[in-house]
Order: C-alpha cells, then structure tokens, then sequence
C-alpha cells in the first residue's frame, strides 16, 4: 500500500526519540525502584484554582463548539498580558489559540514553510523540533549552540548557513534542553541579520516565566521592529503546571494570524471552551506555581553541579533556566546513548541521552529537575559510582 511522503520525513521522529523513557516506565511498572529523571512535568499538581475554573465553565454550559481563532475571553486576557509585558499594544487579531505549543508550532510552521524551504534551528535542540520542521517538506539546518558561549546562538554561526532557500530562523528561549536564555543584544543582533535576509522568526518561550535567580527574560517581541517577522508560541504547560489540558497560543502580526486561520479550522475548528476560561484566568495574573518552580529547580541544579561537576571528568553545564540540567560525561568515552543505558540497567537512574536532542549533544545526558532533593541526592551518588566504574574498567 502507498502512503504520503510525510511519514517517512517522520520516520524515526517521534516516539523513538524517548526509547529510553518508555524502557524506565515499563520497568518501574514491573516493581523496579527507578529514579526517573527524563521528561519535563512539573513538580506540583495543576493549581486547584484553575480546576475548580474549568468545572465552573463546564457546569455552565461551556462544552459547545468554539472557532479556530480563540474565545474571546481567552483572547483579551492573551492581548493584555502580552501589551503588559511587552511594553507596546498587542491586539486580539495578533493571537491564536490551539491545543498546546506542539500543536501552535505544527500551525505555525505548516502556514510558513514547504518542500525546498530551510530552517535554521540551534543543535541541540527539543526532541521534537526537527519532526514538527520536516513535516512541511522542509529541511531542518542545525547551528550549534556551543558550549563555552553558554549555549546561545551566535549570529557568525547562523549567517554561515543562510541560503537563497532560508525563510525561518527558530529559537528557542529559555532553551530546552540547555537552559540558556538568550539576551537583549543576542536578540537584536540575531533580529538584524532576520530583517537582513528577510527571515521570519518564531521563537518558542513556553519557559517564559520559569527564570532562575539573577537571570533576565528577553523576547523578539520586546523589539517594535522586529514587529512583522516575529510569531512567539506558548503555553500553560509548565508555567502553570497543567500539561495535560493542552492550551497554546502564538503571537505573531495580524496579516499572519489571518492567514493561519483557515489552518488552524482546517484542523480543529477551536479549543474547548472550559479550557479557554480557565486559561483566560491562568493568563491574567502571575502563576501560582511557577516562581516556586523555578526556585527549586535552580536548587537542585546546583545540588548536581556540586555533587558531581569535576567527578570522574563529567562537566555539569549550569542551566538559568526551565526543568532541564545538563551533563558532559565525554570523559568517560561513552556515548550518552551508552552511558544512559547502562546507568539505567546497571543503577536504576533514567537520565536523556543527549543524541535524542541533536548531535550537539552527543556524549551528553539530559536530566530533569522535577524530582525531590532527596532523590537528587541519591540519583548523583550512582551517576558518580557509575562513571567511576567506567573508567576503571578502561584503565
């Protein structure tokens, strides 16, 4: 039987990516004692406030069909939010609401590139980046996000690989899966060479409010000039801990959001309403949970730079930002595909390789800092007897 091209594009793309995730889930349903530090949830439960909201809706009657655009009431608290923040008048016609920021950024993406048409994407990059670019038909073009410039794209880096077929440039800040926040003149500087070469830009910033101490939040949009080439996804995924109600959004000019909107009917004709009031109420004051979030996931950063930065040759990247810490255990010689393998068979801790995130991160681990203090603890007690071990078995 014949199928579209689009599944082989994505051959390889999706779920293979968390092998080893769905291999820790299925051994810690069997009884295993696994520490599990892969994916991104948060720490907390979904806010009671914004449950009690969405049964509120419900019992009102609000479960009938909504439009592609967004509720109204949605939409106001998004066009508020967004003026307040970024400093100039954001309107109604400039939003789009849909079912999480995976589902904004297959729209976006869709309604912007196609078969012929590059992307440039920092490497590493979110697992599902290159998928949610090669189902349009275009070609993912990684710039390496390097280490000792803190993992922030550079622009030398990204006008090396400019081609006549480069519409987007795609950031992501704060950055999954380094933590890196990008700043104002990295932003100006990257928004000049856009404007250059007549790029469009998206920029992802689902971790928007999750900053650690002493770090400073920029956006393309704080930059009025920027104004036409700028589309910002977002949720209340992480920064309202509540994933699984799915409620995205972009930001983008007027003209875009009227040209997305027979896709975004295309393909669902509206989020559900009682989601939409709750995250009108979400959106209009600051989150409960994410400044909480934030404090402790810089805690416990600092809890594995201390225990393990300098052990055994591993190098522990200092994220300033998000769920996410980074590991470099090259020293070890081991692949992080390898050494994730092993920690989990051998020690029970389920670590990211950082393959899965691109091949910048290749002798890499990527790890989430949702789990408790003590369980930190412990996971960098075997992460350091583990590589100890490596290395005397190569001695």
């Amino acid at each position: 039987m014949k199928y579209a091209s689009v599944t082989d594009r994505l051959a390889g793309l999706g779920g293979a990516k968390w092998a080893l995730h769905a291999r820790a889930r299925a051994l810690k349903a069997a009884g295993e004692d696994i520490i599990e530090f892969t994916i991104g949830e948060p720490d907390v439960p979904t806010p009671e406030v914004f449950i009690e909201a969405a049964q509120r809706a419900m019992a009102a009657g609000r479960t009938g069909y909504s439009n592609g655009r967004g509720e109204p009431g949605v939409l106001a608290a998004l066009a508020a939010r967004y003026s307040a923040r970024r400093g100039r008048q954001i309107g109604k016609d400039q939003i789009m609401c849909l079912p999480g920021t995976q589902t904004v950024l297959y729209a976006v993406l869709r309604a912007l590139v196609e078969t012929g048409d590059e992307v440039l994407i920092g490497d590493p990059m979110y697992a599902t980046y290159e998928g949610q670019i090669v189902q349009t038909g275009a070609t993912a073009v990684p710039v390496p996000l390097r280490p000792e410039k803190g993992f922030r794209m550079q622009v030398a880096d990204v006008e090396a690989r400019i081609t006549p077929r480069s519409r987007v440039l795609f950031l992501n800040t704060p950055h999954n899966p380094t933590g890196s926040v990008l700043r104002p003149e990295d932003i100006r500087a990257l928004g000049e060479l856009a404007r250059k070469h007549d790029l469009w830009i998206i920029s992802d910033e689902v971790y928007e409010d999750m900053i650690f101490p002493g770090v400073t939040f920029s956006s393309p949009l704080d930059f009025p000039e920027l104004s036409d080439r700028v589309v910002v996804a977002c949720s209340i995924s992480k920064s309202h801990a509540a994933p699984g109600f799915r409620s995205g959004w972009c930001v983008g000019p007027a003209e875009f959001c009227a040209r997305l909107l027979p896709l975004s009917e295309t393909m669902l004709f509206g989020s559900q309403p009682f989601i939409a009031d709750m995250t009108a109420l979400a959106v209009s004051n600051p989150s409960p949970v994410a400044a909480g979030m934030a404090e402790r996931f810089a805690n416990r950063a600092e809890m594995f730079w201390r225990a393990l930065d300098g052990v055994s040759g591993m190098r522990v990247h200092r994220p300033e930002a998000g769920m996410f810490l980074l590991i470099d255990i090259r020293a070890t010689g081991l692949s992080g595909n390898a050494f994730a393998e092993t920690l989990l068979d051998q020690h029970k801790v389920a670590v990211m390789p950082g393959e899965s995130f691109g091949d910048g991160l290749s002798g890499w681990l990527r790890l989430s800092l949702t789990q408790s203090d003590d369980k930190v603890i412990e996971a960098c007690r075997r992460i350091a007897a583990h590589a100890a071990s490596i290395l005397e078995k190569a001695a």
